[in-house]
């Protein structure tokens, strides 16, 4: 079953047309890359997704609602951990997380015994009742992440999930995501991480000037690239016109 589905997905700031006519679908449990170099419009395609940005023409279903119909619905469905978290500075870690669990209409009982889990696992308890304003950015991305994860929503949409995070925390992070995908939850992750997008996506979308380059596992994008890339690295070198780095490695070796 598709969860995520886009539809000729477009979005304009005055003549300038950042996400055009993106088409493509992520199944139930996969967990699914979008890459692309800056500015090629990931940002805006995954805060459509969220719904904090409406298309300017398209469609986005997930989990079965389209969103210009049921909003809230869609966005009750997705999880959203963006690349710079906004966080309520004087607020506890603990209030905090109960804040977003009554956004999302559960109760104590619900959300509490996950949000210990995950802030256990984050080596965040000692912190709980601490005030946000004191926490460092990779303890606001470990707590951000913990606010999320809680909620077992269906959807989670990720960008740039490392960011921040020292080499515990981010295993951690890469092993619960393989195991909510293996338990049914769909994955979307922008990373610049090409290691990380190798490591854990079954398929890769890249976005060129706001436009889908390709889509497919790392054998369709190795066909598109050619014989010369091999790793994720020289295929996102190759199928984003970007080999003249290459030549400036070369150089600066010589």
């Amino acid at each position: 079953m598709e969860i995520l589905q886009l539809t000729d997905l477009t979005k304009t700031f005055g003549g300038y047309t950042a996400v055009d006519a993106v088409t493509l679908s992520v199944g139930r449990g996969e967990i699914f890359g979008f890459l692309g170099p800056n500015g090629a419009g990931k940002t805006t395609t995954i805060k459509m997704i969220a719904g904090l940005l409406q298309p300017d023409r398209g469609e986005i279903t997930i989990n079965g609602h389209l969103m210009r119909r049921l909003p809230l619905r869609c966005k009750a469905d997705t999880g959203y951990i963006p690349d710079r978290p906004w966080l309520f500075e004087k607020l506890t870690g603990s209030e905090f997380l109960a804040f977003i669990a009554s956004l999302y209409g559960q109760k104590s009982e619900t959300f509490a015994p996950e949000a210990e889990r995950y802030l256990q696992m984050f080596d965040l308890t000692a912190w709980r009742d601490h005030l946000i304003e004191s926490y460092s950015h990779g303890m606001r991305q470990k707590l951000i992440m913990t606010s999320v994860l809680m909620l077992n929503q269906p959807l989670l949409v990720i960008d740039e999930p490392m960011v921040g995070l020292d080499p515990k925390s981010a295993r951690i992070v890469k092993e619960l995501l393989k195991q909510r995908a293996a338990a049914g939850t769909t994955i979307f992750l922008s990373t610049h991480s090409l290691e990380i997008a190798e490591e854990l996506c079954q398929r890769i979308a890249i976005i060129i000037n706001g436009r889908i380059r390709i889509v497919g596992d790392m054998e369709a994008l190795r066909r598109e690239a050619g014989q010369a890339a091999s790793g994720l690295e020289d295929i996102f070198l190759a199928l984003t016109g970007a080999w003249e780095l290459q030549h400036i490695i070369k150089a600066l070796q010589e």
